[in-house]
């Protein structure tokens, strides 16, 4: 493996770990990264979640060190969510790759609208204790999001923010904290079903988990600020232009 190629896999994964702890979207840039590098596409899927495992681990540990987490309450959510990160696991390591890299495309796309409008900040953000019937509807939805996490993962941080910020009303930062946690829950039995099936690369995989690690943690300190409206800008273009090879390549 050349120096140059390694050190793209650092940076796609410093700037994918550091969009996800803020937001969401960041596993579209390393799991196109990998793709445009040789990798087909449910290998590149599978390697990704090595990434993804080690960032949000590093990310909440940031978090509760700074004040920010409730375990309990992610817990709850992460149940729900590995019975269905376990589903759509099982359903992306059969699909074929022109097939995958088209629904790739399309959620690229998604995701750029939602960062265009940017709904989280349309929503109000004014309730802080959680009565039996929100968690409850917290934990249905999060089996749904599981499984979408566990089919594609890129983008789902955006459904953890929006999901979580109508049924709860908890601050963005607090979202944030209880979103890494479910994640790194949910990643655990989605990166057992892709290791079984053999498609996970595991020398990019930890190369790539380097990257996301120190993006995590810069993007775990940078989201307690709120500060995430600069790089909106550079991931429409980054996002789109990768949709489009995507698209037109599958």
């Amino acid at each position: 493996m050349s120096v140059l190629k390694i050190l793209m896999i650092l940076f796609a994964g410093t700037v994918a770990g550091f969009i996800n702890t803020l937001a969401g979207g960041g596993s579209l840039i390393a799991m196109s990264t990998l793709i445009f590098m040789g990798l087909p596409s449910a290998i590149a899927n599978g390697t990704n979640r090595i990434a993804v495992l080690i960032q949000n681990i590093v990310a909440v540990t940031n978090f509760r060190r700074k004040g920010f987490f409730n375990f309990k309450f992610s817990f709850k959510l992460s149940i729900p969510a590995m019975i269905g990160a376990i589903i759509g696991s099982n359903l992306a390591v059969d699909l074929p790759e022109d097939i995958f890299n088209k629904i790739l495309a399309g959620v690229m796309i998604l995701v750029l609208i939602l960062i265009i409008f940017d709904p989280k900040k349309k929503i109000e953000t004014t309730i802080e204790k959680l009565s039996s019937s929100r968690q409850l509807a917290a934990m249905v939805a999060f089996f749904f999001v599981g499984i979408y996490g566990g089919f594609i993962q890129g983008g789902v941080g955006f459904l953890f923010i929006v999901t979580l910020s109508l049924i709860t009303g908890l601050s963005l930062v607090k979202i944030n904290s209880i979103k890494v946690f479910v994640i790194a829950a949910y990643t655990i039995p989605s990166l057992i079903v892709f290791i079984i099936n053999g498609k996970v690369a595991w020398l990019l995989g930890l190369i790539l988990a380097i990257g996301n690690s120190i993006g995590a943690y810069l993007g775990s300190n940078f989201a307690v600020s709120k500060g995430d409206k600069w790089i909106r800008g550079i991931l429409v273009v980054i996002i789109l232009i990768m949709a489009v090879k995507l698209f037109i390549g599958s």
